[in-house]
């Protein structure tokens, strides 16, 4: 809360109370009508205070529709989507396999108990979050059938690459077939595949690996309406290994969104694995050092602020395309003679591998006339 002290606006220091214990890894929070809904291994528990005293007494499984106990079986869960139900992303086992019902999926769960498959597809999730549309949005890890970090639409019904948990597509008859399995190897490229999978959800916006960010995790819409800067309807995205926010934006085109990402701030004082991004402004992330994986700050366990000074930086603010090129908008004014000079751009074409090798290089490396 602010307080004011002899007409000096402060902050007073935050108070922190004991809520709930006994819960085990929580990757997801979400708060209605007087109820916290938390998402922790094997389930979404609703915590309610029953009796007013500030602490939860009423402990209830709103769904354990999945099946957990391994290495790297991390649950992600979301806030409300606007159908009032909660996401959740089910990690692969050991990152490699599938070895417990819906292992590398995303289920979506109500209140009253209800759940449905949503999406087959998935590896190392990250970080879930809705765009400013409602439509839900995920990041995929480097990995086997994924060469590069992304950032992901979860399409009700898509298969998102990755193929090991397909086997539990007996358990969710609302998703249809089954997708063919992918062509893999050095001819694998996922457009290509697109053409032959229509369940394939391809990348609205690939990452590239240590150029942005190593282990992608928290997404953060700016809702705050130019109260975090010129960014307003951006995501920013959190990484892990490196300790940095990055920033993506995109367009939604024929149907299918696709954008551009650039650095944002970087020197967090550990890895980043959860964040927010408030209405007033603030972005508040946090993290762990996490059982001796290497990661860039130092820190063991911290939760950051991260306000605007008020002072605009100088940045590409939006990338579009457009069928002769790209149009860049900036968050200031142009110098006009170097904004038309094409000696001041650089561009270059890559891609990556499709297939079940852990990562993978760019590769067909192209420099572009301007």
């Amino acid at each position: 809360r602010d307080v004011a002290v002899t007409g000096v606006q402060t902050c007073a220091l935050p108070i922190w109370k004991l809520f709930a214990t006994g819960l085990t890894e929580i990757l997801g929070l979400a708060w209605r009508d007087g109820v916290l809904y938390v998402t922790q291994q094997g389930e979404v528990t609703s915590l309610i205070d029953t009796d007013g005293d500030g602490r939860a007494d009423r402990f209830e499984t709103v769904s354990d529709a999945w099946a957990w106990g391994g290495e790297h079986e991390f649950n992600f869960g979301s806030n409300f989507d606007k159908d009032g139900a909660i996401w959740t992303l089910h990690g692969l086992t050991g990152s490699y396999t599938s070895e417990r019902p819906f292992r590398g999926w995303a289920l979506r769960h109500f209140p009253d108990g209800r759940w449905e498959a949503m999406c087959s597809g998935l590896r190392s999730p990250g970080g879930i979050a809705f765009n400013a549309a409602g439509d839900v949005f995920y990041v995929e890890s480097q990995g086997p059938w994924a060469s590069a970090n992304m950032l992901k639409q979860l399409k009700p019904g898509g298969f998102m690459g990755h193929p090991i948990g397909n086997k539990w597509y007996d358990r969710a008859p609302n998703m249809g077939p089954r997708p063919a399995e992918p062509t893999g190897g050095d001819t694998g490229r996922r457009h290509l595949d697109a053409q032959r999978i229509p369940q394939l959800v391809l990348p609205s916006v690939v990452l590239p690996y240590k150029k942005m960010g190593q282990s992608a995790s928290a997404i953060m819409l700016d809702v705050s309406g130019g109260k975090f800067g010129p960014f307003a309807g951006q995501f920013f995205i959190g990484d892990y290994t490196l300790s940095l926010v990055m920033r993506a934006e995109m367009e939604k085109v024929n149907g299918a969104y696709q954008g551009a990402c650039y650095p944002f701030r970087q020197g967090f004082a550990t890895g980043l694995i959860g964040g927010t991004l408030t209405r007033g402004g603030h972005m508040f992330v946090g993290g762990s050092k996490r059982r001796g994986w290497p990661v860039r700050g130092e820190g063991t366990n911290n939760v950051q602020r991260l306000d605007w000074t008020g002072k605009t930086p100088f940045e590409i603010h939006s990338m579009r395309v457009k069928p002769d090129g790209f149009e860049l908008r900036f968050t200031a004014p142009v110098d006009a003679a170097s904004a038309r000079d094409p000696r001041s751009y650089t561009l270059e074409t890559f891609t990556h591998h499709y297939f079940g090798a852990y990562g993978g290089p760019e590769i067909e490396q192209a420099p572009q006339q301007i």
